[in-house]
């Protein structure tokens, strides 16, 4: 049988300034918990085996993959269109902030998850229209080898909805940890989710 296997990755978790905050295409650093979480991966994941190593340009995705690749910088490839979705004015933001002031356009994003924009910003179908395209390209070079990809949850949940054939409304369904790992096979064309959202530590 002819399998291959993305391996997909949330970052690892954020300085904690960033707790209850939108953080879309904010640039957050890791926080000491994220580069332990990095670390994990590096020793769990035979990383040799790995044609290449995708990341967003956003410093929370790609110092992840740094981590993990070790030695094998050269095998991580940055792809701006793997970065998070940006929420424009949200960005940044108290969520709680925005409820309190935004209730109106509060509601309505979560009447609409598919096609809300917040001002400035994208809505997930627009991520989408980014983000599948990129993967799908990742998927035809997997026959090389098992590739990784350090994602955000966004930019995760909306690959995962792809696999699954899920309506993007539903994308909040899906939960994405920081650190966590999602698995998906690719046999004789057919994607399969094989694992996910998991994290030990």
């Amino acid at each position: 049988m002819n399998k291959s296997q993305i391996y997909l990755l949330r970052h690892g978790e954020v300085d904690r300034h960033y707790a209850g905050r939108y953080v879309g295409q904010v640039d957050a650093p890791l926080n000491d918990k994220g580069v332990e979480q990095a670390r994990y991966w590096r020793h769990q994941l035979d990383v040799s085996s790995f044609s290449l190593i995708y990341s967003s340009d956003l410093t929370r995705s790609r110092k992840t993959a740094e981590i993990i690749a070790g030695n094998s910088l050269q095998s991580v490839k940055i792809i701006p269109s793997l970065r998070e979705i940006s929420l424009g004015e949200w960005d940044g933001v108290l969520i709680d902030e925005i409820r309190a002031k935004f209730p109106i356009q509060w509601q309505e994003r979560g009447n609409n998850m598919e096609g809300y924009r917040p001002p400035g910003g994208e809505s997930f179908a627009d991520l989408a229209t980014r983000v599948i395209p990129t993967f799908r390209t990742i998927l035809d070079q997997v026959e090389q080898g098992p590739a990784l990809i350090i994602g955000h949850a966004g930019v995760n949940r909306v690959i995962l909805c792809h696999v699954l054939g899920m309506s993007l409304s539903n994308i909040t369904r899906i939960s994405q940890d920081y650190g966590n790992l999602n698995i998906i096979e690719l046999d004789r064309g057919f994607m399969k989710l094989k694992l996910m959202n998991f994290g030990p530590i």
